[in-house]
């Protein structure tokens, strides 16, 4: 399945011209968005959002509904979310998944 183009129109959108270190590349199916060359958020190719988020806030933010530890080749990914699609369907929701995930990105050193 290939990624949701809408949702990486949405994040392109939110993301906007004020964050100039966003880049996108292709990979794993979906859409990757990067903060200063690390991988912050993505328009997964599985459907809704895959968010990169601190380590620190993982376990609360899995106990939302439609969020889930990603899982990529049978390994579960650390600090990386699936965020299933519904959850991110407004725009108040996709904004706050991608401060957290731009947010945390920035802390990272830059590649």
């Amino acid at each position: 399945m290939a990624y949701d183009e809408v949702l990486a129109e949405r994040i392109r959108d939110a993301l906007g011209p004020d964050l100039p270190e966003v880049t996108e590349r292709k990979m794993f199916g979906g859409l990757c968005f990067m903060v200063g060359g690390n991988m912050a958020v993505a328009a997964s190719g599985r459907g809704g959002l895959l968010a990169r988020v601190d380590p620190a806030d993982t376990a609360e933010l899995l106990r939302r509904d439609s969020v889930a530890t990603m899982v990529m080749g049978g390994r579960e990914m650390r600090n990386w979310l699936h965020v299933e699609a519904a959850a991110v369907a407004d725009d108040a929701a996709l904004q706050e998944w991608l401060g957290r995930s731009v947010a945390y990105a920035r802390t990272l050193p830059p590649k």
